[in-house]
């Protein structure tokens, strides 16, 4: 797709990317708020990548939001969240475009293995994370606790 760019999310992008999540990504988190994609930003600005396909047509070029994933780096290990490709973009190489900018920050910062959350119900997901080259790990479950301040 030689009309998509490849960025980091800047704090003026946060209202469109939660709008997208809400068309494009499947299930929700508890950190999926303002609040809590704000705090990410702020505290790891090259985190929230995004795909952007840029449209030529007309008088003024358009910029709409295709994609996205979260490539966090902990200093250890590398996690992959928010991988989310607009329904009608999908099967034309954004989530591989955006998978390919998260592995190279994430080896440029020293990393050696990603993981991905997934849905375990998502089988559209399972599909395209394991042409990705990614596998799931059957033996571990995730545990959670929400955090209360």
């Amino acid at each position: 797709m030689s009309d998509l760019r490849i960025r980091a999310a800047t704090p003026e992008d946060l209202d469109a990317v939660l709008a997208f999540w809400k068309a494009a990504a499947e299930g929700t988190s508890i950190s999926d708020d303002r609040d809590g994609v704000e705090r990410l930003v702020a505290r790891d600005p090259e985190a929230l990548i995004l795909a952007e396909r840029l449209s030529g047509q007309g008088v003024e070029p358009g910029v709409e939001l295709v994609g996205t994933v979260i490539a966090g780096f902990d200093g250890w290990r590398c996690h992959l969240y928010r991988l989310a490709v607009h329904p009608e973009r999908r099967r034309q190489g954004v989530g591989t475009a955006l998978l390919a900018a998260a592995e190279e920050r994430f080896v440029r910062l020293g990393g050696r293995r990603g993981d991905a959350m997934v849905l375990s119900r998502n089988e559209t997901a399972h599909h395209a994370w394991r042409a990705a080259g990614y596998a799931p790990e059957e033996k571990w479950r995730r545990w959670v606790k929400p955090l209360t301040g």
